[in-house]
């Protein structure tokens, strides 16, 4: 896969889809490489006449490293979110909101779709808000305004966040186990991923790019970043705001809260769906993204 630079960094990234289809940008959540969006959902998305471009967020899978930054003192961070002040964090979500911006212009694309799904729908959310020049529309998957008062996740859910996997390069087993006990809890109820899937996709993230430090500087720049309910209100472009109702990370009010606050965004509830993006649901998710795609299209 080709890298460039935008930004000051290096970014890994690929596209798929036709040279003249409209562009859609796919930006995923902590520590998630740009293959957590699967070939058959990017596929599903070039077929309905996108030209997707995936790529590594910084500090992750190919993309470029922030070696010197060291891993972030996550107590610190912390601290300060419960004291509603900035932490001490490499980096935040409006440069990763830049990242993006930055990475478009480089591949020469004036405008696109921005898709995001967790802290990549906080980016994209920034990404409408800070860079409408280069916004057709918005999706946010599974993601949140930030605001502070909002309900937490699940204590289960933050203990699989929070806690350590095994060392894959001396455990292997165990960190496959991890994957599939994480899966469990943050997962679709309503459409659970098999464990031979999640342990084939933990051990491609593995074999791909291992580099937990990465994960936990972006956690570090979700907690430290400011709330985006003030810059939501501004975001001009058409939005769909897409939620799982039984999701334990970001529990369905961060996603009914940043539907409120973004101008005639769409909510779209999906039963049974959790913290993930099960097979079972690309077409209900793609038919939001098309659909509000070709509201953008008809704005025009």
């Amino acid at each position: 896969m080709p890298q460039i630079r935008a930004n000051g960094l290096s970014f890994e990234y690929d596209i798929t889809g036709e040279a003249d289809a409209e562009p859609l940008l796919l930006i995923m959540g902590p520590g998630g490489q740009m293959t957590r969006w699967s070939s058959d959902f990017v596929s599903l998305l070039a077929a309905r006449g996108f030209r997707v471009i995936r790529f590594d967020n910084r500090d992750v899978g190919l993309s470029e490293k922030l070696e010197g930054a060291g891993a972030p003192d996550m107590a610190a961070v912390a601290a300060a979110y419960a004291g509603g002040r900035r932490g001490p964090a490499a980096y935040d979500l409006d440069d990763m909101a830049a990242d993006a911006a930055a990475l478009l212009e480089a591949l020469g694309v004036e405008r696109a779709h921005i898709v995001g799904a967790s802290m990549g729908g906080m980016i994209a959310q920034l990404v409408a808000a800070e860079h409408p020049e280069r916004t057709l529309s918005l999706t946010s998957i599974m993601s949140t305004s930030g605001a502070r008062e909002l309900p937490p996740a699940r204590p289960e859910a933050m203990a699989v966040l929070n806690s350590p996997a095994p060392d894959p390069r001396g455990d292997l087993e165990g960190y496959l186990a991890n994957a599939v006990a994480g899966a469990r809890v943050i997962g679709s109820p309503d459409y659970p991923e098999t464990e031979v899937a999640v342990r084939a996709r933990a051990l491609g993230d593995f074999e791909r790019c291992y580099y937990p430090v990465g994960f936990q500087r972006q956690y570090a720049a979700v907690v430290a970043s400011p709330d985006r309910r003030a810059r939501l209100a501004t975001i001009t472009a058409p939005a769909v705001v897409i939620h799982g109702a039984a999701d334990p990370l970001v529990p369905v009010e961060g996603g009914r809260d940043t539907a409120s606050l973004i101008p005639g965004a769409e909510l779209v509830i999906v039963p049974g769906m959790g913290h993930d993006l099960p097979p079972a649901l690309y077409d209900t998710i793609i038919d939001a993204i098309a659909g509000v795609a070709a509201r953008a299209k008809a704005a025009v």
